[in-house]
Formats: C-alpha cells, sequence, structure tokens
C-alpha cells in the first residue's frame, strides 16, 4: 500500500514539471581525467525534443529508459530521430552515432502513467548504425545477483547540467519491492534512462536506470528497476527483427554541430 502510494507520486510530479530528487554530492566530470572511465554514459539526442542520458552496454548497444523512445504522440520514434553522444562534454563528444534499431520492452504501456509496472519495464535498447569500440568509449556490464557491494552511485545529464556529465558517487537503496527500487540519488529532467551502478568488484556495474520520481517521508527519491530479465527480453526482440547495419563506406553522420543544449527540452514521463 505504501508503494501503491510513492509510485501514484511519481505521475503527478512528472505532470507537475519539477525536479526530482536534489539531494548533496553531485559532481560535474569537466575535464578528460574526470570522465575517464565514464565515456560510455552519453547523452540521448531525441530530435530536437529533448535529451534522456544512455549507457553502452555492448559496443552497438545503448540501454535508456523505454519512455525515452516514445515521441509526444505515445508512438515509439523512428530510429533515425535518435543520437546517442558518448561522453559529452561541452560541446565535444567521445564519439557519437545514429540509432539504427529501437527494442522497447513490451511490458511498458506510453498510455498510461509510471506506476509499479510500467516502472519495473521502462527499458529500452538503441542498436547503433556503428559501434562504438572500446578504445573510444568501454561498455558497461549490467549487475546480476542479491549482493550490490560497497556503494550506489548514478551518472546522468540532466536540466541545469545538460552539457556535461554529473556523478554522485554515494546514495542509498531506500527501498525495494517487485523488482522496483527506491533510491535517493539526485536526478532530474533529463536524467531519464541514467545508470544507477552497483560497487562490485573494480568497476561499476549498471543496476538499474532512472525511471521516475516521487518523495518519501519528506525526501525526494528516484525509482528504477532490475535490469538482467528485461534486458535479455529485448535482445531477444532485436534478434527476431533485424535490421541491416548501413554501409561502412558511407561517411558517419554527425550529431549536434557541437552546437551548445542551451534551451534544450527535457523529456519527462507520459511527455
Amino acid at each position: 500500500m505504501i508503494w501503491r502510494a510513492l509510485l501514484a507520486g511519481v505521475a503527478m510530479l512528472a505532470c507537475a514539471g519539477s525536479a526530482m530528487a536534489q539531494g548533496t554530492g553531485l559532481r560535474r566530470l569537466t575535464d578528460r581525467d574526470d570522465l575517464l572511465g565514464w565515456e560510455a554514459v552519453g547523452r540521448l539526442e531525441l530530435n530536437g525534443q529533448g535529451f534522456c542520458t544512455g549507457t553502452l552496454i555492448a559496443p552497438d548497444l545503448v540501454l535508456t529508459a523505454a519512455h525515452c523512445v516514445y515521441d509526444r504522440n505515445r508512438t515509439l520514434r523512428p530510429a533515425e530521430q535518435i543520437a546517442f553522444r558518448a561522453g559529452l562534454r561541452d560541446g565535444v563528444a567521445i564519439a557519437e552515432r545514429r540509432a539504427l534499431q529501437i527494442a522497447a520492452h513490451p511490458g511498458f504501456n506510453p498510455q498510461t502513467r509510471l506506476d509499479m509496472e510500467n516502472i519495473r519495464h521502462d527499458v529500452a535498447l538503441v542498436r547503433l548504425a556503428e559501434p562504438i569500440l572500446s578504445g573510444e568509449a568501454d561498455a558497461f556490464a549490467l549487475h546480476t545477483g542479491r549482493e550490490y557491494g560497497s556503494g550506489i552511485s548514478v551518472t546522468s545529464y540532466g536540466q541545469g547540467r545538460a552539457e556535461a556529465l554529473s556523478r554522485q558517487r554515494a546514495c542509498n537503496l531506500m527501498g525495494e519491492h517487485q523488482d522496483v527500487l527506491m533510491i535517493d540519488c539526485n536526478v532530474t529532467f533529463g536524467s531519464s534512462g541514467a545508470p544507477v551502478f552497483s560497487q562490485v568488484g573494480g568497476r561499476g556495474r549498471i543496476l538499474a536506470l532512472v525511471s521516475g520520481g516521487g518523495t518519501y517521508r519528506g525526501k525526494q527519491v528516484a525509482f528504477g528497476m532490475k535490469l538482467p530479465q528485461r534486458v535479455a527480453e529485448l535482445k531477444a526482440q532485436l534478434r527476431r527483427n533485424p535490421v541491416a547495419a548501413p554501409d561502412r563506406r558511407i561517411k558517419r553522420i554527425r550529431v549536434g554541430g557541437g552546437s551548445s543544449a542551451g534551451g534544450a527540452k527535457f523529456v519527462r514521463p507520459g511527455g
């Protein structure tokens, strides 16, 4: 009952257009050295209609929130309207690629609010027209298992910090219910699809994606979902519906032209 009340607030918060979680400890990855190791997190550009955060989980696969790949009419965007800018910092990206194929989880319903069922399935994969090699940006692995390690962190773009990644090194798991996680990480509009990392071993693994936000006992929180099963289902969906990659001799399309994102719109659940 408590979770139902919390998640009712997610839709209200999104529709109201308020920022989600505004905690402390967020750090801008300003310099190239700061960005080292985080290049696989990038900005997902949505045809001038806003942006989300996405993360490479393979050289040609970007993981993001399902609600990011639907347009204002709540229909799936054409792949050519989406581009990924890995490690974007002050107008310069480590690598830029157009999307070739999109798979949104069939359990996500873009016509309804972000309730428990939608958050659980708010996952999409974007296959890139050309891979981004590990020498440019090293893809992240997904977290598996019940142990979340020594800490949880988030790396994202967002409203007011659209030009460079920001990282919160430590946030807390506030609750877990039916594969939905409640965390107090600092996120806002544009952070949709941002990776929430567990710290297991030497390098972080993607524990969840930012889906929506709300309040809990007076504290602003964000919600995400467990990923391994959802991502496996999406990979199977891509395999069932293959799309031919473009001729590699065609010159790569660059996105954004290095221009500023001033005045950029930010994607929020429900359009």
